[in-house]
């Protein structure tokens, strides 16, 4: 089985395919602090709950933006699940040209899960990603990834609001009943949940408007649920698709 990691700056995601069937998916905290031996004695729980053994994942195929966690993470593999990693980076076949100024700027699940979109979904596209940060790809008609937008993530500006103020309180990030709030968690609620709705239709709108033909829109990531419901911009949603895209370009890579 192959064993699928997104590593971002605070959550890990990571995905299990038996052949080409997402049997299962896991979500952790990203910890730079913590020893391989620590990651296993979370996943190893994981794994049996799941009905899996270690022997049962025989590949792993990983992208990171937090270059720190790649080496915590093959040591992991390698000590305690005897395989090596494929890595996602320079060099890894993705099947898709990069038009970017710098192409090695650009983050490796941003070019995963445009691959996975293109592959599944067609071109022109826009996949917008719910993570730590808010981004914005898009993916011509021809399958090249052209360019897009970052801005700060849901929780990164809900966890800004509580930091950086001295009475707003940390609140739960839940779709408010309307707009106007009647005490100050319902207004935090509406002016983080739907200001972020204004954000994401905005940025679309205006990404529409310099493309030369309509683009699909794609929405991944968390918050997938609560976002999906509160505009028709989006066209198609899927949480899962970092790991479709890992296991995409694992089977691209696996013969090197």
């Amino acid at each position: 089985m192959l064993l699928t990691i997104d590593v971002g700056n605070t959550g890990m995601g990571l995905g299990v395919f038996d052949n080409n069937e997402l049997r299962v998916t896991w979500r952790m905290a990203t910890s730079m602090s913590r020893m391989p031996d620590e990651y296993a004695a979370l996943l190893f729980p994981l794994l049996g709950e799941a009905g899996l053994r270690t022997s049962d994942i025989t590949d792993v195929c990983l992208c990171s933006v937090v270059p720190p966690m790649i080496g915590t993470l093959e040591d992991l593999f390698t000590r305690h699940f005897n395989t090596k990693i494929l890595i996602v980076g320079a060099g890894t076949k993705t099947g898709m040209k990069i038009r970017m100024d710098n192409p090695r700027e650009v983050g490796p699940d941003r070019i995963v899960h445009s691959a996975a979109a293109y592959h599944l979904y067609g071109g022109p596209l826009i996949i917008v990603d719910m993570g730590t940060a808010t981004t914005f790809d898009t993916v011509s008609k021809s399958g090249e990834y052209t360019g897009g937008a970052i801005s700060p993530g849901l929780q990164t500006g809900a966890e800004a609001l509580f930091a950086r103020t001295a009475m707003l309180p940390r609140v739960k990030l839940v779709r408010p009943s309307k707009a106007i709030g009647t005490n100050t968690t319902t207004a935090m609620q509406s002016g983080i949940v739907y200001g972020y709705v204004g954000l994401i239709e905005g940025m679309i709108a205006r990404i529409q408007r310099e493309l030369p033909e309509k683009a699909r829109v794609i929405l991944t990531g968390g918050f997938t649920d609560i976002f999906s419901k509160e505009t028709d911009v989006i066209d198609v949603v899927n949480p899962n698709l970092i790991f479709q895209g890992l296991r995409m370009v694992y089977d691209l890579n696996k013969s090197v």
